[in-house]
């Protein structure tokens, strides 16, 4: 990459350049959308990315150093790219883009790398003429999570992973929606009252394909979603058994005691409210 740096720039140096931010933006449910500041579209790599002069990024800062880098990224919405609806629907979210630097007469011969990272949460404004606002995250943002185990209550495994052991063959279901309204659906042939709290929903077909919920209730064959979701009735769905993490769901719900992650015995903070009388 120092030798694309050192033959762009040249161009940074000159009172007219022939330069063009390019990003590259990668959804997770495998969708690849390139945008560029040029007035024309470039293809780059066999990826075509559109016109998008509307969409700036913040000042982009280069360093060794260990520090965070983030950066805010506005734009304008695209009917045909970035709409309002993939954005509230979290299409884009944990998105990983990249921006790069490059000739636009010659595009594909050369870029320089600006900045990658993946997308925090994105925001779309209101009114006719609205944007949209996003974070990005770079890869020293990772250094800021906290990977040392803390002891704690409820189970630190996920349900179903090396560590929980339990087998999720039976658990997941299909079914189709009868009838949904913002965060509240029902689902036919779901039936097992509880068993899917705090697990996921995902939908299979029509224009919300691919989108994920988490399950916060759970009535018979009615769900509650913790974000609102635009579905009809007809739509296929997955939903899978949930956990809340507690000794007492995995032992009554899961009985999987042996592999439970936590500490529930262990007096904290809570103790006067866990045990009464204490």
């Amino acid at each position: 990459m120092a030798e694309l740096g050192a033959a762009l720039a040249p161009d940074l140096t000159n009172d007219l350049t022939m330069l063009a931010i390019c990003w590259r933006v990668s959804r997770r449910d495998g969708v690849t959308l390139g945008f560029t500041t040029h007035d024309r579209p470039l293809v780059i790599a066999g990826l075509r990315y559109d016109s998008a002069p509307g969409m700036n990024p913040s000042a982009i800062v280069a360093s060794d150093g260990l520090d965070v880098d983030t950066m805010d990224v506005a734009g304008a919405l695209s009917a045909d790219a970035i709409t309002a609806a993939d954005l509230a629907d979290g299409r884009y979210d944990g998105a990983e883009v990249s921006l790069v630097m490059v000739d636009w007469r010659q595009p594909d011969t050369g870029s320089q790398l600006l900045a990658r990272g993946t997308l925090g949460s994105v925001e779309a404004g209101t009114g006719p003429d609205a944007g949209f606002t996003a974070t990005l995250r770079g890869p020293t943002s990772a250094l800021a999570a906290v990977r040392i185990e803390t002891c704690s209550p409820e189970c630190r495994a996920e349900l179903g992973d090396a560590r929980c052991r339990v087998a999720m063959r039976g658990r997941r279901h299909r079914g189709v929606v009868t009838s949904a309204d913002g965060d509240s659906l029902v689902i036919a042939g779901v039936d097992s009252a509880g068993d899917h709290i705090e697990g996921r929903m995902r939908v299979l077909t029509g224009a919300a394909a691919g989108i994920e919920r988490r399950i916060v209730a759970h009535t018979g064959a009615s769900l509650a979603l913790d974000e609102p979701l635009a579905l009809v009735p007809g739509v296929l769905v997955e939903i899978e058994a949930g956990c809340d993490k507690r000794f007492a769901t995995c032992i009554g719900r899961f009985a999987n005691a042996e592999n439970f992650r936590g500490e529930p015995h262990v007096p904290g903070g809570d103790l006067l409210t866990r045990f009464p009388g204490a």
